[in-house]
């Protein structure tokens, strides 16, 4: 469902009246997430949301020693986007991603987009058939009380396998998660894989001696 701004403001009045997220939502045919991250935009600016406009993280640069990386492997290999992140992964132990190499080559004149690529698809919702084949972590901020939740769901019945609340998030904390959702389900079915974003409080940052 689109939002405008006539709904946006719809949903900031009731949440000033103290509205639970969960009705707004129904309401609204949101979900109880969204209204959680308009409300806390709203706390935070003091003003309306305005949605699609500078929207999403900031495009992060192609560094000097990337940029150098990625002229030596197309010359090397003559290969597109994908294949170059592969081998520059493995022949450099640098990670850059497809989207980013394919920008740079975009910029210097060596790739091009490709319109049958660009075409909308068809919304489909990523979902695992079976249960315990992999799980999501992810971490909220209550607005109103500031405390920080983390949980670890299973992506096919969506149930909750951990929660927790901290006053801070960290990679411990994370980890404590993690642990109580292995020590409770490993036995039964050990969790296969374990999905999460690039916040460093999963870690995300980290890197070993050889730059993974």
């Amino acid at each position: 469902m689109n939002l405008t701004k006539k709904k946006i403001r719809w949903i900031i009045r009731p949440k000033e009246k103290k509205e639970s997220s969960g009705i707004i939502a129904k309401i609204q045919h949101i979900t109880r997430r969204r209204v959680d991250q308009l409300w806390k935009q709203y706390c935070s600016t003091g003003e309306i949301p305005i949605i699609g406009e500078a929207m999403g993280r900031p495009r992060k640069p192609v560094t000097d020693e990337e940029s150098t990386v990625i002229d030596e492997a197309y010359q090397r290999f003559r290969y597109g986007a994908r294949m170059l992140e592969t081998l520059i992964r493995k022949a450099y132990s640098l990670t850059i991603s497809h989207n980013r190499i394919h920008r740079y080559l975009m910029d210097r004149g060596l790739a091009r987009a490709e319109s049958s690529k660009r075409k909308k698809r068809k919304w489909v919702r990523y979902e695992r058939k079976h249960s315990m084949s992999a799980g999501h972590i992810d971490r909220h901020e209550d607005p109103i009380s500031g405390l920080k939740i983390c949980a670890v769901l299973d992506d096919s019945s969506r149930k909750i396998l951990a929660i927790d609340e901290f006053a801070t998030i960290n990679t411990e904390n994370s980890n404590v998660v993690v642990q109580r959702a292995i020590q409770k389900y490993g036995p039964i079915c050990p969790l296969r894989e374990l999905i999460m974003d690039h916040g460093s409080e999963f870690g995300a940052h980290r890197r070993d001696e050889n730059g993974d």
